[in-house]
Parts: C-alpha cells; structure tokens; sequence
C-alpha cells in the first residue's frame, strides 16, 4: 500500500533569501531522486518558514517498481573471437550487469549487430532505501553561504536542531548533522507549547498551524497581502504591488500578523524616495499611498506573531523608524548646503577604475559622447544641447552627497532632488535622474532626450572602458553589470528609434579613453568585442518580443551595427513571413543565391542576354531595383522584401528556360552576374537562404 512521506528539516533561522532557491531545489532534487528510483507517488510538495524546511510526498508507493531493461553491449565482432568464444569485454560487461554469457542474444542496429542482455531486478521496499534517498537530497541543497556548525563536518544554510522521517506511521533511521530523525517538530518559537509530535504525515500541516506555525509559504503569502490591502483600505489609502519585499516577508514570518504604523508629519517634507527607502530596504515596512500616488503618513509592517498588543509594536516600529528618517533629514539638509559644481570638482577624488582614472575622468568623457550622439542624430537646437551638456556634467554630482553615500540606491533620484533645488532646469534635472535607467528588466526608460543621451553616454563609456582593460563578462560572472547597460542601450535605441552605428560608438569612445589611460586591446578588437555583445543582447530582445531564430539569424548573417536598422528589418521579415508563396520564393532564391556565389561579374550586360526569360527577368529586376531603392529611404523593408518576391515568377522561368553555367564563358558570366545582383536587392534585409521552412 503506498503510504506518505514528511521530511522536515528544523533549522535556526534562515536568511529569507535563501528560501525560494532551496526549496525549489528540495522539490527538483527529491522527484528526480524518486524517479530514478523507480518511485512512484500521488503528490510531492515542498514546504519553507524561516525555522524549517519540509518535504511532503503523498501516496509514496511501497517498493520500487521492478525493473525489466534490456541492455546493449560491445559489438558482436568485439564480443567473440575467431572461434566463438566469449572475449574478455563481453565477459566484463556481462559481469558489470550480474548476467550468465549464455543469456546473450544479437541483434542489429544501424545494421550492425551488438550483444544485449535482460536485466531484471526486483524492487526493493521503500522504507529501506529512503533514508539514502533523502540524506542525499539534503545534502545536495546548495546555499550562497552555508554554515558549519560544532564538531560536525555537513555543511548547511544555518545549524540543523531537529529532523522528521516519518513513512507512514514509521520513523525512518536517519542520522544527519549530528541530529537523529524523530517524528517531533517545533511551532513558533514563542508562542508554541513544548514540541509537537507528528504521528503521520498528513495531520503535519493542521498540528503545526494549531501552534502558530503557517507551513504553507504560498498561504502565508496570500494571508499577509490580504491583511496589508484590509490595513490600507482603512487608511483610505493603497500600498503598491512589492513582489520581492512580499516574498522577502513571506519567510521572515511563520504566523504574520499585519499592523500599521504613523509617520511624523514633519518628515513628508523630504522627498519621497528618502523616506521610502529606509522604510523598504532597512524596516521592511510599506508605505501607504493616496490615490494619487502621494505618499501618506503611514506605513504597514508585519510581526510574526498575533494580533496583542500591536499598539506597543507600533510604537517601536515607529522609533526605530524615527531614528532613521533623522538621518535622513540630517543628510538631506547638510547636502543642500553644497553646490552640485563642488561636488564635480570632488569626484576627482573618487576612483572609477584603477586603470580607467576617476568619476570626474568618467564625467568629462561622459560630457563628450553626448555631445557626440547628439551631433550624429543631428540635434541642432542650441538649448538641448546645452542641457544634454548640463546634465552630463552634473549626473554623477550626487555620488558624494551623504544621502547616497548612507543609500547608495538612490543615485540619480538624489541628483533630480538636489538639481531642482539649486534652480536646474526640469529637463536637466529628470536627466540626471534617468541617466541610469534601465536599472532592472521593466524599468522606465529616460523621459527626455537628454536622459536618453547621457544614460548611453554613461553606459558606453563603461562598456567600452572595461571591456578596454580585459573585463568582459564570462559565463555567469558580470561584476560590472555591463550585460545590463548594453540592454540598456538597445532599449533606450529602440524606444526612440536612434540610428547609431556601434562601431562608431566604440571608435569614439576608445579614442576618449586611450587618451590618458593604458589600454589592453586595439580599436579593432574593441569595437568586435562590442557589436558580439550588442548583437547577444539584441538577438533576446528579439526573441522576446516573439521574433523566430531562423528570422533573427537571417537578417544579422551580415553583422550587426545599426540596432534599429536590425530591429526594423526582423519585424518586416516576420511579417513577410506571414504571406503566401514563401516556399516557392525561398526555393527559387536559395538556388539563385547558391550560383550566385559563383559570379565574378558584378555588371549585367543585357546585349549578351540569349533568350526572353533573361530580359524578362532583368526587366523585373530593374522595376523592383527601383521600388527598392524608395523603400530603403522610407526604411519599409517589407516593400523591399515585396519587391524581391514579385521576381518569383521571372526567376523559375528563367531557371527553366537557360543553363546558367553555359559554356560561353560571357554569356555564363552575364547570368550569374544577374543572379548576384538580385541576391544582393535581398541582401537589403537579410539572408533569405538561412530562413527555414
């Protein structure tokens, strides 16, 4: 009969940032071991609170299923020699399998024959071979800094205190970290009395509950956001969707209990994002909007604990709170105090890089490539470029102000504040502000020109100058976060439709940086090294956005160096795609581009056409050249790519009337010479014969 399994691993309190990971991991690594053995069972779930982790594994069948495979092995020719005897490999294989020679049969694969054997083994009884299983599961959990605890030698995200094993009724014999499984767990910590004992593992869920202990993550969840929304509905007021600080409180707390707190009028002065972010990042706390966005004088935390005398935990919420919004104050009243043009000046002293100089080095240069890609998007008008210019200089002014020095978070929105206050223009302002932006997936983009300009100033200076001196992502190593800024860029391009060449970016950018720095790579190897990493980060825009690979393939197979040259021509080319006739027209210019390759002709000559098919098709060619030649100024490449499919026709009746590769070396040299020059009218978007269909 099949029975359930409950694995609860009791811990001191774990980091709540290591819970998600973990315990995906307990449920991947506990399937796949039951699969592999040949478990079979009804229902597996996993289960986190800061004190525990657990494993629930409903209708675990009793014994593994039996197991009946037939195994290949070496090659017949291998297997014996010249006088049939079994060789020593058959013999090593056939011992490796715990079978008799004599069960060897032949059989043919590929049409070569190889020995096989059946191999049958009865299933053994689960409550045997769980305690292996689930040893090995947790000890293949991986934690970013796990703990190793007294004399013992297991490694774990804090000290393990208590275990369960409980199959069925039964305790599993299980010694892990120097603690042996039982079938008694621990509720809350300070509201529980004395340990609970689990007699089987269905009842778990309900006795854990009954002493404070909501086991179930996914209904802690929900019950804390329910009674976040309930304390803001009777404030009259809202708190925004946080996943990440929900989640984080998710397992902060085993029986959560939402309450509100009061913040003191005199800090609503400061600006938002300062009082926010002590509430968010240090508290845990969540502000309290009106419904129109403006912060209240509130905020909501959750305790673990129940609903008594939440006046008193109030209150000391709001001390602790009090303390820091007084520094905040403090900070936001001393930086007022500086110029913004001082603080540039001070950025000398803060080092970008080691082998790239200081901030300031880094905002000169900055200052530079805006100026620059404002001139190659030809903006003229005097007053933008003054506050592109503006706002290059001052984006990094905020750097040495105390408030980001205490939240570093803040760069950027500090800068909005501080330039506001000393009479910068709004434009200016909200620049500074947006120049890191995109800071993460779905984030807002720059609102202004000016943002947008120094934000890929900022962000190419940075990928060009550490790319420069070796630091080029691997793998899963991005110290620098440069995958994010080249995403950034591409966004920002897309978004406002820049056309910017990135070799000319990185050419420029180079030339900036090998001014007073050392560099460890050429021009040329810098400006490959950037247009390989745009085009990854613009081949997942692509594919997100629902672009096919076979699309995206063919319209980079000739490089990458406009991005929303390359954007717009993949967006055509799948709408393209969507039509009639693409089969026949793929087949006919697959042929057309294959000879084409031959050609050592690039002027098609019409007096050396032989037969009407040749005029017939250089006249299409003519009349689509010319359609073409107007969609490439209107940048319409799906007209382009029309005009290439209305030569269908012209191009099999001309492959079913001439021989291409005629014996007249001229007369075979005018074809292909046609044949590349219409290759080449699709080349326009992309290479056709890489599109599969």
């Amino acid at each position: 009969m099949a029975k359930d399994l409950l694995w609860e691993i009791g811990t001191e309190e774990i980091p709540a940032r290591f819970m998600e990971p973990a315990l995906k991991q307990l449920g991947d690594l506990a399937s796949n071991a039951l699969k592999e053995n040949r478990l079979s069972y009804a229902d597996l779930r996993v289960y986190g609170t800061p004190r525990r982790l657990a494993l629930l594994v409903s209708g675990l069948a009793e014994a593994q299923e039996d197991l009946n495979q037939e195994v290949r092995g070496p090659a017949q020719k291998a297997a014996f020699d010249e006088n049939g005897n079994p060789t020593k490999a058959l013999q090593g294989f056939c011992r490796g399998q715990g079978v008799d020679v004599q069960g060897v049969t032949i059989k043919e694969v590929n049409s070569v024959p190889y020995c096989f054997v059946q191999k049958s083994s009865k299933g053994e009884k689960t409550a045997s071979i769980l305690p292996q299983i689930l040893v090995h599961i947790t000890q293949k959990l991986y934690f970013p800094k796990p703990m190793r605890w007294a004399y013992e030698e297991m490694r774990f995200a804090r000290p393990i205190r208590w275990l369960i094993a409980l199959y069925g009724k039964d305790i599993l014999p299980i010694t892990l970290g120097g603690i042996t499984a039982g079938n008694t767990t621990r509720g809350h910590r300070f509201l529980s009395h004395g340990d609970i004992v689990i007699t089987e593992a269905k009842e778990y869920v309900a006795k854990l509950a009954e002493q404070y202990v909501i086991v179930d993550q996914e209904q802690r969840k929900t019950m804390i956001w329910q009674q976040i929304q309930e304390k803001a509905k009777s404030l009259a007021g809202e708190v925004k969707e946080d996943g990440e600080l929900l989640e984080e409180i998710t397992y902060l707390v085993e029986y959560p209990t939402a309450l509100v707190g009061k913040i003191e009028d005199r800090y609503l002065s400061l600006p938002p994002e300062l009082i926010i972010t002590p509430m968010r990042e240090h508290q845990r706390y969540f502000p309290v909007y009106d419904k129109d966005s403006k912060l209240l004088p509130f905020f909501i935390t959750v305790r673990n604990g129940l609903a008594d005398h939440l006046d008193i935990v109030a209150e000391g919420n709001e001390k602790v709170l009090r303390a820091r919004l007084d520094d905040a104050a403090f900070f936001w009243q001393e930086d007022l105090k500086k110029s913004l043009d001082d603080n540039v000046q001070k950025l000398q002293n803060v080092v970008f890089h080691e082998s790239l100089g200081s901030i300031y080095d880094k905002v000169t240069r900055i200052q530079k490539i805006a100026a620059w890609l404002a001139a190659e998007l030809k903006i003229t008008d005097s007053e933008t470029i003054k506050d592109i210019t503006r706002a290059a200089f001052l984006a990094k002014a905020d750097l040495v102000s105390n408030a980001v020095y205490e939240f570093t978070e803040l760069q950027g929105i500090m800068g909005y504040y501080y330039a506001l206050q000393a009479g910068e223009k709004k434009d200016v302002a909200e620049a500074i502000r947006d120049h890191y932006r995109p800071r993460f997936a779905g984030d807002d983009l720059p609102v202004n020109i000016a943002g947008q300009l120094v934000a890929i100033a900022d962000k190419l200076d940075s990928l060009c100058g550490l790319f420069s001196v070796g630091l080029i992502p691997t793998g899963s190593q991005d110290p620098y976060a440069l995958r994010r800024q080249a995403m950034g860029i591409t966004q920002i391009i897309l978004a406002n439709g820049f056309h910017l060449s990135i070799a000319k970016m990185a050419s420029f950018s180079y030339d900036l940086l090998a001014e007073k720095n050392q560099l460890q790579m050429s021009k040329e190897e810098l400006q490959r090294n950037i247009s390989a990493f745009f085009a990854q980060r613009l081949e997942n825009v692509l594919s997100e956005k629902g672009i096919s690979y076979d699309t995206i393939k063919a319209v980079m197979a000739f490089g990458i160096d406009d991005i929303l040259t390359i954007w717009q021509k993949a967006v055509a080319l799948q709408a393209f795609r969507q039509k009639d006739g693409l089969q026949e027209l793929l087949a006919g210019f697959t042929r057309a581009a294959n000879l084409a390759n031959n050609a050592t002709e690039m002027i098609v000559e019409p007096t050396l056409f032989t037969d009407k098919a040749e005029n017939d098709l250089y006249d299409s060619y003519q009349k689509a050249q010319e359609i073409a030649a107007t969609a490439q100024q209107k940048e319409d490449y799906e007209k382009i790519l029309d005009a290439v499919s209305s030569l269908r026709n012209d191009i099999d009746a001309f492959f079913t009337a001439v021989m291409v590769m005629d014996k007249e070396e001229k007369i075979k040299n005018n074809r292909l010479a046609l044949l590349k020059q219409i290759t080449l009218l699709a080349y326009q978007v992309g290479d056709l014969s890489l599109l599969v269909v």
